[in-house]
């Protein structure tokens, strides 16, 4: 493999304006980051994405913030209206619900879908300005699932580069599917890859369902660890690569002194309690609402809970300028007045509610903190907050509640209390399970939860797609001199 180009939506950190010819640079986190930027440093390479202001992007305080990156980052410009319809349009009101199962959200206004193939196109020409050939291009998430149409019809020769993708958030079935007015425009574009990645077996499944349904020229060919698609004289390799985390770092992050003092402090501000923590981003996709009431459930049906347990929600706030959202928040803000206006008393408070992002030592510390962890998707990609606070009980104790529609239950099933998110008894008795287990059936469950994480990291992620990318099969063209040059160009 030659270089890597990954692409995706936005670039490892976001510039922003702090006034008249001030600029502030701030560098982003996650999985995929820490994951990639290491590898992009040791191969070489670029990344290509949106700096996340709109408009046209400074070059001096870009070209000063990215000077040290250690690799060619390449920005995209959007303008506002790309940025609303686009992004906050197609992505987050058409895609992002569908694929999570929730259509009641979806808005499929026409407009969108035009403002979301014009900027797929508009990194299409930033790749094609950016890349060699024999580049491995690997583009990430459902912002871009049009990108490799793009380049096929700009002329970008099939063989010279291999074009690999994957898909971060969960694919739905068919029945789901189904409802986009652009189904079979989106498959098609997919269908333009050389290798397709998705998070679970449960997704390739849907998305060779929905090839199979709507893509009838399509030959679907199954072999013994992935399957093979043939379309217009191509072969397409679709398997599933679930995303892990960077275990050693969290690991080493929950031994230090730091993280040691916050959370004996904050177990020492709970005494006799044993502490349940919900970690997310605000979204209706993670299950918040549901949570709070299973929880309220937990405490009508089981005294015992009632002065024992405190649930610590802290939401991180998303996309508060939406209406859904703002309404969404106010919704969750409701649900934690009623239960702790009920079951409080003078020397207990159930619910501790915090809208506020942690930083990374205080998230680590909630994690090491807190006896129960209580994720519960609606639907979810993968889900690295279950991963995480697994590598951060490094006691190897505690108890993972985890909603069975989280891509994470797949590798973690054995273990935690795999819970369905839409059954709030169930999600209530799980509460109490968790309360009650000995701490010798926690510790095995843990040991063998956290084994699986240190093995499938996110660095085992990378590797694994890095390979299965070079292994694809592509059937070079027969390429003129000055076509290869045109495509450098």
């Amino acid at each position: 493999m030659n270089r890597l180009i990954v692409v995706s939506n936005r670039l490892p950190f976001a510039l922003d304006s702090a006034g008249e010819d001030l600029w502030t640079v701030t560098p982003a986190t996650g999985g995929l980051v820490s994951a990639v930027e290491p590898v992009l440093r040791e191969r070489g390479g670029t990344w290509i994405g949106w700096p996340g202001i709109a408009g046209e992007i400074p070059e001096e305080p870009f070209a000063k913030a990215t000077r040290n990156a250690g690799y060619k980052i390449v920005p995209v410009a959007l303008s506002a209206t790309d940025r609303a319809e686009f992004y906050y349009g197609y992505s987050n009101e058409v895609i992002w619900p569908l694929f999570h199962d929730l259509q009641n959200f979806c808005n499929f206004e026409p407009a969108y879908w035009q403002t979301y193939k014009q900027v797929n196109e508009r990194y299409a020409d930033t790749i094609l300005r950016s890349a060699q050939p024999g580049d491995f291009i690997w583009i990430h998430d459902y912002h871009l699932m049009c990108v490799a149409q793009a380049l096929r019809e700009r002329g970008m020769p099939q063989g010279l580069s291999r074009l690999t993708f994957f898909l971060h958030i969960p694919f739905p079935p068919y029945d789901i599917f189904s409802k986009l007015p652009q189904q079979q425009r989106l498959l098609r574009a997919l269908l333009q890859f050389d290798l397709l990645g998705f998070q679970t077996r449960r997704d390739v499944r849907n998305f060779i369902q929905c090839v199979r349904r709507v893509m009838l020229d399509a030959e679907i060919l199954p072999r013994r660890d992935f399957q093979l698609i043939r379309f217009e004289k191509r072969e397409i390799h679709v398997e599933h690569f679930p995303i892990g985390i960077d275990f050693t770092s969290f690991e080493s992050g929950a031994r230090s002194d730091a993280v040691e003092q916050k959370a004996q402090r904050l177990r020492a501000t709970f005494p006799g309690c044993q502490l349940i923590l919900g970690s997310d981003r605000l979204d209706y996709s993670k299950g918040i609402p549901e949570r709070l009431r299973a929880f309220r459930t937990a405490l009508e049906r089981y005294p015992e809970l009632r002065g024992r347990v405190v649930l610590i929600q802290v939401v991180v706030p998303s996309r508060v300028e939406i209406p859904r959202y703002h309404e969404f928040k106010e919704r969750i803000d409701r649900l934690v007045g009623d239960i702790n206006g009920r079951f409080s008393t003078s020397t207990w408070l159930p619910v501790q509610y915090h809208f506020r992002s942690l930083d990374r030592d205080d998230l680590v510390a909630h994690y090491r903190a807190c006896d129960i962890a209580f994720v519960t998707p609606l639907k979810d990609g993968m889900n690295l907050v279950a991963k995480e606070y697994c590598a951060c009980r490094i006691e190897e104790d505690g108890v993972l509640i985890l909603s069975q529609f989280a891509g994470a239950a797949e590798q973690l099933k054995p273990d935690a209390l795999l819970v369905n998110p839409y059954d709030i008894e169930q999600m209530a008795d799980a509460i109490l399970k968790a309360f009650q287990m000995s701490q010798a059936e926690r510790s095995a469950r843990m040991k063998r939860m956290r084994c699986v994480m240190r093995s499938e990291n996110v660095f085992w992620w990378v590797d694994s797609f890095l390979k299965a990318g070079s292994q694809v099969s592509i059937r070079p063209q027969r390429i003129s001199k000055r076509r290869q040059a045109a495509f450098v160009r």
